[in-house]
């Protein structure tokens, strides 16, 4: 067993984000270089550090641009990065989509139009269809945010606003040929849904957008009613003969963290269970069936021998009904702490690879068998902290907030539960 489980969960931490880090991973991925232009256009809390990795092994032979969330640019020579708000767009976003637009119309019959997606994108690659503005796309956006509605089905909706997603930039780039690479934040690595697809085809339809809508009951204005009627909410197929020549790859996935977690978990014999990489629901119900695995492995020793280290990826979702502060990931491991108590033995941790869980300043959090006690004794209740939906609160006042600063990668939420020996 490690002597500090604490720094043994950070460590897994760090090894499944560095899995993901463009500059270790992306370049293998490139492909030839085209006779003409090559023209690097991306959006996405990675995308700096994609364009980044990309300068690195072209050089001075790129141009274009890539917009990202704020406090995540780099400096580069030839690509310009550009910053703006996520998870709810801005007028920033709005300008960088426009000139990445403007760009791709510009390709030309033997250029390669390098596009570089990651999570985030939707947000921050925001140019509103037909004649919606961005107030329409912000009011839709936080209504969807706080409705608990998974990321499929907000980006089901988004691209059937925009004017640049679910397949608009690469029919913009036509006829140059495309190639994304993307890293997945996406349970299930569905690659028309990361960024919400704006280099392929979709298939999904104006009246699947419009039921998800309806299912969380959320006001539509005139404007986006409209707008959905009319033609310009349609999508290009993925069948369509414009499309069907490009390419894509991807260079990073949520499973692909959670087995170099597992590998390192291996070198201080521990045994990795991988629970999934792509679990969802509300995050507050998957504590449960969490802590009901791991009081499995600490009672039974099952369904493996402890000591052991649950893993687990994917995107949980909230439904926010209080006004604390704390994304998914300090709900879950709030919600976690209050199934488990002060249960011996049994440490975790949880949180997003891009740095920031939610719209805080914290990846997420830890506890361990000693962090109910300490609550208690500062005055911290979990249930009344979680009824609020304040998990940032609760672990902030314990001192266990994890705080790393923007990773420059995304592959979504990272959850790893500790178990010592069965008791």
């Amino acid at each position: 067993m490690p002597e500090n489980q604490r720094e043994f969960l950070e460590a897994l931490f760090q090894v499944s984000v560095k899995a993901a880090d463009p500059l270790h991973c992306l370049a293998p991925f490139l492909p030839p270089k085209p006779q003409g232009r090559i023209i690097v256009l991306g959006a996405g809390k990675a995308a700096a550090s994609m364009a980044k990795a990309v300068e690195n092994a072209w050089g001075g032979d790129v141009e274009g641009l890539v917009v990202t969330r704020y406090d995540h640019a780099l400096a580069l020579d030839h690509i310009e990065v550009v910053e703006a708000a996520h998870p709810v767009p801005d007028a920033a976003g709005v300008d960088a989509a426009k000139r990445i637009y403007e760009l791709a119309s510009g390709a030309q019959q033997g250029d390669l139009v390098l596009c570089l997606m990651s999570g985030g994108a939707s947000s921050l690659l925001s140019l509103p269809g037909g004649c919606l503005d961005l107030s329409h796309k912000q009011l839709i956006n936080k209504a969807l945010l706080m409705s608990g509605a998974d990321i499929t089905e907000m980006n089901c909706v988004r691209k059937h606003l925009s004017a640049i997603k679910g397949g608009r930039l690469a029919m913009a780039a036509y006829p140059a040929r495309v190639v994304t690479l993307a890293i997945s934040d996406i349970p299930g690595d569905d690659p028309a849904t990361i960024g919400s697809g704006p280099s392929l085809g979709d298939k999904t339809t104006v009246a699947e957008a419009v039921a998800i809508l309806d299912k969380y009951e959320i006001e539509v204005p005139g404007p986006v009613k409209a707008h959905l009627e009319s033609d310009a909410a349609k999508t290009p197929a993925p069948e369509d003969a414009r499309l069907t020549g490009n390419q894509f790859k991807m260079i990073a996935t949520p499973q692909t963290s959670l087995n170099a977690a597992a590998e390192f978990a291996k070198t201080r014999n521990i045994t990795p269970v991988i629970l999934g990489d792509s679990i969802e629901g509300e995050a507050r119900e998957v504590a449960i069936v969490m802590a009901g695995i791991a009081r499995q492995v600490a009672k039974f020793d099952q369904p493996a021998h402890a000591p052991c280290v649950l893993l687990s990826g994917g995107e949980t979702t909230v439904t926010v009904k209080g006004d604390g502060r704390g994304g998914r990931n300090a709900e879950f491991l709030l919600a976690l702490l209050n199934e488990l108590k002060d249960h011996p033995g049994i440490y975790a941790i949880a949180c997003d690879t891009d740095g920031i869980d939610g719209s805080e300043d914290n990846a997420g959090a830890y506890f361990g068998p000693d962090s109910h006690r300490r609550a208690c004794l500062a005055g911290l209740n979990a249930a009344t902290h979680l009824s609020c939906n304040d998990g940032y609160g609760f672990f902030q006042n314990l001192g266990d907030l994890i705080i790393t600063g923007p990773t420059l990668t995304n592959v979504n939420d990272f959850r790893a539960i500790l178990i010592e020996q069965p008791f």
